[in-house]
């Protein structure tokens, strides 16, 4: 990128003002003084720096949803050569990193943004963000064994947070649950139903921080709405009010 518009895109003046900078030696590269307008800026190493304060580029945040399909790995890379959700955003032109984790038999509803703040509060348990799960397992599900769940099940010594729990269906022998849980710990859906017995076979996402999935088909994506991101940024703020 040339400097006066690398300049310019950092939010600093205009491209002609910036040229003015240039020409009046104000301008540094790798801490030498440049006065060559054509000099071309390395945007991901060069270091800029203008009246010896330097200068980043303005990163513009963008926000995805996903229908992870069962069978990837939300992992930017896997030691096993799996399928990872990289291979479904090829077309992306700004690179992004998946809000938490989706484990590899798991599928549904997981946000992609370049938006560090946002994944930070989305991600972290001491903000209890509600995450929404469609459970299948085997069997009935009584409701003295969903109250277990409801309370915090104890799984390797460690108490898991209260969570919601209904019984949306049963039938040929399955029940079909909706769970709302609030730490997102490892596998922790699959986990609470082992602490009581049960083995999932099926899990899917279809909510996260009151954003429902809607009707994408697996392996599909979108931008998401302009009421969707001013929703997520709010919560954002409010954490930011929590902490100070």
């Amino acid at each position: 990128m040339r400097i006066n518009k690398f300049i310019s895109s950092c939010g600093v003046c205009s491209r002609r003002k910036a040229e003015e900078f240039v020409k009046n030696g104000l301008v540094k590269v790798n801490d030498a003084v440049v006065t060559d307008l054509a000099t071309d800026i390395n945007v991901e190493n060069d270091k800029v720096l203008i009246n010896d304060v330097e200068i980043t580029l303005k990163q513009e945040n963008v926000y995805y949803m996903l229908n992870k399909p069962k069978g990837y790995v939300t992992t930017m890379s896997d030691d096993r050569d799996r399928k990872s959700i990289l291979d479904l955003i090829t077309d992306l032109d700004k690179r992004v990193f998946p809000v938490g984790r989706l484990d590899y038999e798991t599928e549904g509803l997981l946000f992609l943004t370049n938006d560090g703040d946002l994944t930070y509060v989305l991600s972290h348990p001491k903000f209890e963000i509600p995450k929404t799960y469609v459970v299948k397992v085997e069997g009935e599900v009584k409701e003295s064994e969903m109250a277990v769940l409801r309370a915090g099940v104890v799984v390797d010594g460690e108490r898991y947070g209260k969570c919601k729990v209904e019984l949306m269906s049963f039938k040929d022998n399955i029940a079909k649950l909706e769970v709302t849980i609030f730490e997102g710990k490892n596998r922790e859906i699959r986990r609470m139903f082992e602490a009581i017995h049960r083995e999932v076979i099926f899990l899917k996402r279809v909510a996260m921080a009151g954003i429902k999935l809607g009707g994408l088909m697996r392996g599909e994506k979108r931008p998401l709405k302009e009421d969707e991101i001013s929703h997520l940024k709010a919560l954002v703020r409010e954490a930011d009010k929590l902490a100070n």
